[in-house]
């Protein structure tokens, strides 16, 4: 499947026939993408469609079984110490190391991309996500949403032209998530870019240029919501559950008795 609205000098992600397979099991059929500045693109679905394996190929964590990825410029598995220098990224679960404060991991994360003026960025990015009094303390020490936050601060701290966000709101209060939202509109604005994995359909519908809706490793739809829509009612859960069958809730409340049982 093709996701690209137009070929240009401007794309930052470009797939062709990229996949990923575990043995017998296909986590992402081959699929074509281009992402391009200044948008907004969001891959959304239930827990365990295919979005984490994609985002984790286009940053280089794992090493595709057929196809191949370019972003900024550079082939993924050829260099993907490059491609990692020169974006944000925000894993989905995934926390700071234990053994670090908070003020030490944003100190270390400024140190290994050369940022100038560490002790101000550290400062700002902490009083930003409300964590100032929480710098002296061990991220393992830290609340699920604490770590959330320093994990974001890790990404923004040096100004990434491009951002990999998977699941960037999970523990996150409600007045965080709009004050999120609303830098990674700036973000948007000042013309960075985006490329976001979600289960949250409601994100999409406010923020993202472009969309893609996936299930079991395979793209059911692509492109801006209204050229998805079958009428001018339809939002987004509506589109998903026309094209899956189910709501996202339903999927994952019917996959989570299946593990149980």
């Amino acid at each position: 499947m093709d996701w690209g609205l137009r070929m240009s000098e401007d794309a930052l992600v470009e797939t062709k026939d990229l996949g990923k397979r575990f043995g017998d099991f296909v986590a992402l059929h081959p699929l074509d993408v281009v992402v391009y500045a200044g948008e907004f693109f969001g891959v959304f679905g239930p827990n365990g469609a295919g979005k984490s394996t994609f985002i984790k190929l286009l940053t280089g964590q794992l090493s595709p079984s057929l196809g191949s990825a370019t972003v900024l410029g550079t082939n993924v598995a050829h260099n993907p110490q490059k491609v990692k220098a020169n974006m944000g990224i925000v894993p989905e679960s995934e926390s700071p190391p234990s053994y670090l404060t908070s003020a030490e991991y944003l100190d270390f994360v400024c140190r290994i991309r050369g940022i100038p003026d560490i002790e101000s960025k550290v400062d700002y990015w902490l009083d930003w996500f409300g964590i100032e009094e929480k710098r002296e303390s061990l991220c393992k020490d830290l609340s699920k949403g604490q770590r959330q936050k320093v994990m974001l601060a890790g990404a923004f701290i040096h100004e990434p032209r491009l951002l990999f966000l998977d699941e960037p709101f999970v523990n996150l209060d409600p007045i965080y998530q709009r004050k999120c939202r609303e830098l990674l509109m700036e973000h948007i604005e000042q013309g960075g870019t985006i490329f976001l994995c979600s289960h949250i359909l409601e994100v999409a519908e406010r923020m993202c240029t472009r969309v893609a809706v996936i299930d079991q490793g395979r793209v059911l739809a692509a492109g801006r919501l209204d050229d998805l829509r079958e009428d001018s009612g339809e939002d987004l859960e509506d589109i998903f559950i026309r094209l899956v069958g189910a709501s996202v809730d339903e999927i994952e409340a019917r996959d989570g008795s299946e593990e149980e049982e």
